[in-house]
């Protein structure tokens, strides 16, 4: 008995070695990402590295920067995934991010890229949604949306994500006349306002609550491969959509930063990027080798992608807001 305990003792103790000796790499990103591509990835990389990942949803995209920056040292991870180029500039200024190192390899987005600091994952173009088992002529331009009895839901540009995308889309496309946009869509009877993307898409864009909602040109595929609905479509604008390009970030304070780089040199590799039209419902920066889904064959191509470099889009999104707040005021 005494033999045996020991023999057990020795495996126990070899085991919690071995264990304490497994590398683990911390990653922050939103929620949704946290749940849906998280698992997926996290199981491509540890197949390769011989360690552990644990990512972790700390709130909502609008929420990842902000948690970052206020969050203790000794809580802060080793890369962040969520950023988007909205708050590209405040992220560089927070001085908590590290040069990533890596060379990325061609990239599959209208836009070229080349950031010291920061590497893209997905993109998308914001569009409005519609409902074409209600709409049959949905509206190509700003103009028509706003001239139109349609009843839009939009989301508020201080808290959502894509609400700051639709600020930076209008403010784009119109630049000093942007006050004038926002004014149109506020006086409309059909404009409604809400939180977060949350809010708007399923509670009320789907309930039938609304005829079109602010989303993303991708959304579309979502629902011909887990519903085999085809009736929710995208609106192409005439004045080009804005994108949303999302970003990895090495803290400069990583535990692990070799296997931080390590994963962000996986990230351009099918075992992530064959993650993402199914998880996320964006565009992967690089077409997996199998391509993408049958569906994002039928989504609409726009013809300008509109993005303002990450210093711009800081400089204007102070009055920008004052644009929309004035518009929007009760």
């Amino acid at each position: 008995m005494k033999t045996t305990f020991l023999a057990a003792g020795l495996i126990s103790a070899t085991a919690l070695s071995a264990a304490a000796e497994t590398p683990v790499l911390t990653i922050h990103a939103y929620d949704s990402f946290a749940r849906n591509a998280g698992p997926g990835i996290a199981e491509a990389f540890e197949a390769n590295c011989d360690c552990r990942v644990e990512i972790t949803g700390v709130g909502s995209s609008g929420e990842v920067l902000p948690g970052l920056i206020a969050a203790a040292p000794e809580d802060r991870p080793d890369l962040v995934l969520g950023i988007d180029t909205n708050n590209l500039a405040a992220a560089r200024d927070s001085g908590l991010f590290v040069e990533h190192g890596v060379t990325p390899p061609a990239l599959d987005m209208p836009l070229d890229w080349d950031d010291a600091l920061f590497l893209p994952y997905n993109w998308g173009y914001y569009a409005f949604i519609y409902d074409s088992e209600r709409v049959d002529e949905p509206p190509s331009s700003f103009a028509e949306l706003i001239a139109s009895d349609l009843r839009v839901v939009i989301q508020d540009p201080q808290v959502s994500t894509t609400g700051l995308g639709l600020l930076m889309w209008v403010e784009a496309a119109f630049g000093e006349e942007a006050a004038d946009i926002w004014q149109a869509l506020a006086e409309r009877p059909g404009t409604q306002v809400v939180p977060r993307w949350a809010d708007a898409y399923h509670p009320i864009f789907r309930a039938g609550e609304a005829d079109m909602v602010l989303s993303y040109a991708t959304s579309p595929a979502y629902h011909v491969i887990m519903e085999d609905d085809d009736g929710p479509r995208a609106a192409a604008f005439d004045e080009g959509h804005y994108i949303r390009i999302e970003v990895a970030g090495l803290l400069a304070d990583a535990a692990e930063p070799d296997l931080a780089r390590d994963f962000l040199e996986f990230m351009f590799t099918d075992g992530f990027q064959s993650v993402i039209p199914t998880t996320r419902w964006l565009y992967p920066v690089v077409i997996p080798d199998d391509g993408l889904p049958e569906a994002f064959g039928d989504l609409i191509a726009p013809g300008d992608a509109l993005l303002f470099p990450a210093d711009e889009a800081e400089a204007r999104r102070a009055q920008a807001l004052d644009r929309w707040r004035d518009a929007f005021a009760d």
